[in-house]
């Protein structure tokens, strides 16, 4: 089943259930999948798991920002939006890794290609983007690898 007929279950049973917070959500994620289809050199095709994936990760990573900003000026009503836009969207990600997982796999990564210092942060970036896409954020990748290469 793929992203798009899953969130059109999921709106069909929060429209029958009335729930706001649930339609915003799905309704968001509806319309990125729309968009990413009909983008230029997307032909209209399904779009593919990794594809998914990303758009996810986009709609939270936009929400998270946003929620900070909302935070900091003390909108707690549209902070609480944002928040449960977000628990909404990450139903549809696969499960995140946790820190010390994260950590565990970047030590490996790191040891791998014999970094040691700043100066090799690209080579594990680079790396670690591509095995750890869906699994992490880029934002908690960079800040680990940086802590870890610090050592």
């Amino acid at each position: 089943m793929s992203l798009e007929q899953k969130v059109n279950a999921e709106l069909k049973t929060a429209m029958l259930a009335k729930d706001e917070a649930a339609l915003r959500g799905l309704r968001a994620i509806k319309s990125a999948i729309l968009l990413a289809k009909t983008a230029e050199g997307a032909a209209g095709a399904d779009l593919t798991e990794d594809t998914e994936i990303k758009l996810l990760q986009k709609l939270v990573k936009q929400r998270k920002d946003s929620l900070e900003i909302f935070t900091q000026q003390n909108r707690e009503d549209l902070a609480k939006k944002e928040q449960e836009e977000i628990t909404i969207i990450e139903k549809f990600l696969p499960q995140q890794m946790s820190q010390e997982e994260l950590k565990g796999a970047l030590t490996e990564i790191i040891a791998s290609v014999g970094a040691s210092s700043m100066a090799d942060l690209g080579k594990v970036m680079g790396i670690a983007s591509k095995q750890l896409a869906g699994k992490a954020d880029g934002k908690s990748i960079s800040a680990l690898v940086k802590e870890l290469l610090a050592k």
